[in-house]
């Protein structure tokens, strides 16, 4: 049997040595495909395994759709991972699922995670115990075609008015009418809800749950943020939902001069066929900003114990530590978790993570009960405005209704 051995100093990462078991353990880790994660976590795994010979980690992916369904049937066989990813609106899930275990608080100092994570590290805490770590952090900013802005004689928006006018600038249309070159993608099935729910909302005067959790955006500036929206459809014209199906895709292919997305999406644009820049999400008129920040996080699984266990504990520390964070952010392209990893002057001063860092300055975290369901009655409010004709105050209200159901279900 292994030695269970504290793995302390999680500010200043661990130092790993090779286990002293004459058996080797391996140990499985799950997360969704996506081709940046997937690369940096083998480049994660590489490392680990020649510090800790004696680990073999299984690195195991799923398509975004399947990942929480193979989860649950894999916990159900009793052959859960040892280390899983989840995003931290899933936790709930997890953890009423039995899907995963607390960190060891012994392993896991909670005075240390609270000192070095961001604060929103607490959305992975239920009661006394914490059951996950994240990696990275992340948060939206308004990515935008140089090429287009120059063609257009524009620099980039500040404040919202600003948007709706470089969106019109930039927008191409042929004979009919029918936009070829979108001046902002819309898509609320990407990022487009965090910012319509964290950000415009906000900017409107209203705030999208209140201090119980409880949906608060059924009013006048959820109102008018839902009408901010649509309307760059339906009486701009400067985007329009479905647009090469996907927003990331329309601005990757250069047929978008602008884009709401996050950090993760970095590493993907840095192989985008023209120079694209970042600025801070655009303020309101009065200056006023909001932002939305998120994480995947890793948990220890349900099924791990015995020398799995506190082989998966290892892990979990190195994918978690400064050194893990600075590979992270070299090939995802997302935000260091830690502060002091995050917040260097270099950080802060480029012009592509700065904006990203500057938002977390004034970001908000939604406290999800049910993320897909959640997220899938914005699709449908905006849907039911441009695909329907329904009026604003109507979908608003229908989408706070089935939001409310969902959160009073979970609560159950």
């Amino acid at each position: 049997m292994l030695t269970k051995t504290k793995l302390a100093g999680l500010a200043a990462g661990v130092s790993f040595l090779a286990m002293g078991s004459a058996q080797a353990v391996e140990i499985e880790y799950w997360q969704y495909v996506f081709d940046s994660r997937i690369q940096a976590m083998d480049q994660l795994i590489e490392k680990f395994e020649e510090a800790n010979p004696d680990i073999t980690v299984k690195h195991t992916t799923f398509p975004y759709a399947d990942y929480q369904t193979r989860v649950v049937a894999a916990k159900v066989a009793g052959q859960g991972p040892d280390v899983v990813q989840l995003f931290y609106g899933w936790t709930d899930q997890f953890v009423n699922g039995g899907l995963i275990q607390p960190l060891d608080p012994a392993v896991f100092p909670h005075d240390e995670i609270e000192s070095e994570f961001f604060p929103i590290v607490s959305a992975m805490k239920r009661g006394e115990d914490y059951y996950g770590l994240p990696t990275a952090v992340r948060s939206l900013a308004l990515f935008y075609n140089k090429a287009l802005f120059e063609e257009a004689g524009i620099q980039p928006p500040t404040n919202l008015d600003e948007l709706v006018a470089a969106a019109e600038a930039t927008t191409k249309r042929d004979g009919g009418g029918n936009i070829t070159t979108a001046g902002i993608t819309l898509d609320m099935a990407g990022q487009d809800h965090h910012w319509w729910r964290e950000a415009l909302v906000r900017q409107n005067g209203g705030a999208p749950y209140d201090e119980e959790g409880n949906v608060a955006y059924d009013d006048e500036a959820g109102a008018a943020a839902l009408k901010f929206y649509t309307d760059l459809q339906t009486e701009k014209n400067v985007g329009l939902v479905g647009f090469m199906d996907e927003g990331q895709a329309a601005f990757r292919a250069g047929l978008a001069a602008m884009t709401i997305d996050g950090t993760f999406r970095l590493g993907a644009f840095a192989n985008n066929p023209f120079e694209w820049g970042v600025v801070e999400l655009p303020a309101d008129a009065n200056g006023m900003r909001s932002n939305y920040s998120s994480y995947f996080a890793n948990a220890i699984g349900a099924t791990a114990t015995g020398e799995e266990l506190e082989a998966a504990q290892k892990f979990l520390a190195y994918i978690s530590s400064p050194e893990a964070m600075e590979i992270w952010l070299d090939v995802v392209g997302e935000l260091p978790a830690r502060r002091n990893v995050a917040l260097t002057e270099a950080n802060l001063a480029d012009p592509v993570l700065g904006p990203f860092l500057k938002g977390l300055e004034y970001a908000h975290t939604t406290q999800f009960y049910d993320e897909a369901a959640q997220r899938q009655t914005a699709i449908d409010m905006v849907n039911r405005v441009l695909l329907e004709g329904q009026s604003i105050d109507d979908s608003l209200a229908q989408a706070a209704q089935a939001e409310q159901a969902i959160i009073d279900q979970a609560r159950q």
